[in-house]
């Protein structure tokens, strides 16, 4: 099996999709915002969240910012899953969403 040489990182997302992204970047960025070893990530979310405002279609990201996106949803999705087995009928509603958002955007979109 030949592995690709170039990889298509423009994704056709959907509004919703978008609007989770765009949250998911936000949270990031004011998480990582006061640490400057973090200053890379900000820097892709950053851009990532830029890019979303633009309003296109089609979100066109680079390499840096698609593996980014892609180890921190990955990061997320499993805290998540962990906080879903300890926690109580109403944080785990809420969690579960959650999950299920970053699951979909994973499986979906961010697959190798």
């Amino acid at each position: 099996m030949k592995k690709k040489l170039f990889k298509n990182y423009n994704y056709d997302l959907d509004k919703n999709e978008l609007k989770v992204i765009s949250n998911f970047c936000k949270q990031a960025i004011n998480q990582m915002q006061a640490d400057e070893r973090f200053y890379a990530d900000v820097k892709a979310f950053s851009s990532i969240q830029d890019k979303i405002n633009e309003g296109n279609e089609i979100l066109k990201l680079s390499k840096d910012e698609s593996i980014r996106l892609t180890r921190q949803l990955k990061e997320n999705t499993k805290q998540l899953k962990i906080k879903l087995g300890k926690s109580n009928f109403l944080t785990k509603w809420l969690y579960k969403t959650m999950y299920s958002q970053y699951n979909n955007l994973l499986q979906n979109h961010f697959e190798n």
